[in-house]
């Protein structure tokens, strides 16, 4: 069923850069006392019109991603120039979402708008999500699984699917001697980083960015990196989630760690200082090779020019690693807000439905943002990492499916982050690591599920 997903995602994926829909016709606008689709099993896609409805109410979007605020921004001041409707968008501060939607929520006026990152996250907020099974957003998934449901009831509709993996500078590889061809596993990438760190004054760059351990990138390590032996362990046992990781992988992670460290832009101890911001600015400057992040991040190193770009499978030294794919999957569901009034709730699944199929809505998610829509309106990507992503797909590469969102808490997260720092900085041991990592993990779930 997991390698079902899997191949599911990915197959979205490739088919989603094919081509789009973009036609547009006439269709009813919902009247605000009713939240039931404005399609009818009459009304096909093509027929519909996708300008924005005017309604009574207001939105309030609590965005999760701070890289596609000012995106967002735009795009609610025109929906509200269009229809009349107030769209306000707050984002909040990279790793303090959780957080902040909690101090939101209890505000009179809170979002009618918000998104949990799974399953996990779902059982926070259940009680706060109205049901979507009958919007006519949910309606434009291009599959059932991009929904969080129990049963016929929809909790949430994922709104981007993304892949992460090692980003290469791939001029600075060839000036070292190499190309993306050389490195297909763990040993070779270990070789090449290992040769370019030792002669690093002579070429002039390091192998790989510094692994900055604040809240603006230590996710980067404690969640999507620590996804591959939680994903390599799962598939091992054949489970979709777990209530005691084993930490069978723990050595693979323990390797691919070291290599990141002891191959970087700086020492080791000097990571608790770095940010996020240094990593983008070490590789878009040409001081390192290898930057592990996602294609959400071409923004970001853009300015290296598509060319130069480049994106490898993390390799941990499974047996089989020759095969992997890239990180594919989604950690982003918009949740509407059972509690809000009737007309704000409206007025949310009229600008969500308007996001993903007007002309204006499409080109922000899709060209702007650079996301890969799971609606059947998706455009082609402009985004050369989603092209490489695709690339992998289609030459058959197993992709690495999402299992982070099974960790059964944020404190999971936070404490294996923190025995990964003080490893790195040298005042803790690697079996510290690993306690977090399994003790951590049996503690956070029985105490989520008590």
């Amino acid at each position: 069923m997991k390698k079902a997903l899997a191949f599911l995602l990915a197959a979205m994926m490739l088919v989603a850069c094919v081509g789009c829909n973009t036609n547009e016709g006439t269709e009813p606008t919902p009247t605000p006392e009713t939240t039931e689709p404005a399609t009818t099993p009459e009304t096909t896609p093509e027929a519909q019109n996708t300008e924005a409805p005017a309604a009574a109410g207001s939105v309030y979007y609590l965005n999760f991603k701070p890289e596609q605020d000012q995106q967002w921004q735009d795009l609610a001041k025109l929906y509200t120039e269009t229809t009349g409707v107030p769209v306000t968008v707050v984002t909040a501060a990279q790793g303090t979402y959780e957080q902040t939607l909690m101090s939101e929520m209890a505000k009179e006026e809170a979002p009618t708008l918000f998104q949990v990152n799974g399953p996990v996250g779902l059982a926070n907020w259940k009680d706060y999500c109205y049901d979507l099974s009958g919007s006519a957003v949910y309606g434009e998934l291009s599959s059932e699984d991009f929904a969080l449901k129990e049963g016929d009831t929809v909790y949430g509709i994922a709104y981007v699917i993304e892949t992460y993996g090692i980003i290469v500078n791939k001029a600075l590889l060839q000036k070292a001697g190499y190309t993306m061809e050389d490195i297909t596993n763990f040993e070779t990438l270990k070789a090449v980083a290992e040769d370019i760190t030792a002669r690093k004054d002579e070429l002039g760059f390091s192998a790989f960015t510094s692994a900055g351990m604040d809240s603006s990138s230590d996710w980067r390590f404690k969640t999507h990196l620590a996804n591959l032996p939680i994903y390599y362990e799962y598939q091992a046992d054949g489970i979709g989630s777990t209530a005691a990781i084993k930490g069978t992988y723990l050595d693979n992670y323990k390797a691919i760690w070291d290599l990141y460290i002891n191959n970087a832009t700086c020492a080791p101890a000097e990571l608790a200082a770095k940010t996020g911001s240094d990593a983008v600015a070490e590789f878009v400057n040409g001081e390192a090779v290898f930057y592990q992040n996602g294609t959400w991040a071409y923004g970001d190193v853009s300015s290296l020019g598509d060319e130069n770009l480049g994106m490898l499978p993390i390799y941990i030294g499974v047996e089989g690693e020759e095969n992997q794919g890239l990180c594919t999957g989604t950690e982003n569901y918009w949740c509407v807000n059972s509690e809000a009034a009737e007309e704000d709730i409206q007025a949310t699944l009229d600008f969500l439905y308007w996001c993903v199929t007007s002309e204006a809505g499409l080109n922000a998610m899709c060209t702007e943002m650079g996301f890969v829509i799971p609606f059947k309106g998706n455009l082609p990507a402009a985004n050369p990492l989603v092209n490489i992503s695709n690339d992998y797909i289609a030459n058959g590469y197993t992709p690495v499916t999402w299992d982070f969102l099974t960790i059964p808490s944020e404190e999971w997260k936070n404490g294996v982050g923190t025995a990964l720092a003080a490893y790195a900085a040298g005042t803790g041991s690697w079996d510290d690591v690993v306690a977090a990592f399994v003790e951590g993990w049996a503690s956070e779930y029985a105490a989520a599920n008590s």
